[in-house]
């Protein structure tokens, strides 16, 4: 499994630096691909102090979890959930899924409607489910504080991210990526480029813009896996929420469920 950190410093200074970072869990100073968790955790260890926003989601819907008897305190059922095999995740959901009716087979949190996310269940097209089982350990391994869901005293600040709720603001609902190279077409290209022309005027509601050398743009262009620009993309919403009361989270966000950060 690859990974792609995209990391920036925040224009506003501190008394303790801290760097902005958007991590794609499948002005700008690097973009940096981790092929393994370990380097991914040396990457964010690497910086004292950092805003995070990441592709994976952070939590489960409360529904589901409460129908499977699961503890209903986050740190407890991250630890039930994690300890799991991915086998016994896909039975599980699975199970739940096929005693469910047609149109209503997924557990959905309150944060998938404004953000157009697949429920946090799903294992499969995306498989998000498996995502958070590798991605929520790691986070808590750092340690970094996750607001809304367990907030620690250090500099660290993890936020779930979603890319596809700001990319579909900038050019709707084109594709701008494919894993599968046959889909690696001219249109997804001309889409990415639009996207980052976008990103880089600031066109978003988000009222940043992105500041990018001419390499880096280059490689934004040329990543047609979309991995390097999906982690831009968590970075811009990571950098508005860090300039958010209360990272930007609604007030009663869900303790169980967590958030999309500007969503």
């Amino acid at each position: 499994m690859a990974y792609s950190a995209a990391m920036a410093s925040p224009r506003t200074p501190t008394s303790v630096p801290t760097a902005l970072v958007g991590v794609d869990f499948s002005s700008l100073q690097r973009l940096q691909a981790c092929a393994q968790h370990r380097e991914l955790l040396q990457t964010l260890q690497s910086e004292p102090a950092w805003v995070g926003g990441f592709d994976l989601p952070f939590g489960l819907p409360r529904a589901l979890v409460e129908h499977l008897g699961w503890p209903t305190q986050w740190a407890a059922c991250m630890d039930h959930y994690c300890g799991l095999s991915r086998a016994e995740i896909r039975d599980t959901f699975a199970a739940y899924t096929a005693a469910r009716p047609v149109g209503s087979k997924f557990a959905h949190r309150a944060c998938d409607a404004p953000a157009g996310s697949s429920p946090s269940m799903k294992w499969v097209n995306p498989p998000v489910a498996y995502m958070m089982h590798a991605g929520v350990p790691l986070l808590r391994a750092l340690p970094a504080s996750l607001p809304g869901l367990q907030e620690l005293p250090v500099p660290r600040v993890a936020l779930e991210a979603y890319p596809g709720l700001l990319a579909r603001e900038l050019i709707g609902n084109r594709s701008y990526k494919s894993d599968d190279r046959a889909k690696q077409t001219p249109e997804r290209l001309i889409a990415r480029k639009d996207l980052i022309d976008a990103l880089e005027q600031g066109r978003s509601r988000l009222g940043l813009r992105v500041v990018l050398t001419h390499a880096q743009r280059d490689a934004l262009v040329d990543d047609a896996r979309g991995d390097a620009l999906d982690a831009v993309l968590c970075l811009m919403q990571a950098a508005w929420a860090s300039l958010q009361p209360g990272w930007g989270l609604p007030a009663d966000v869900d303790p169980l469920e967590g958030w999309i950060v500007s969503a």
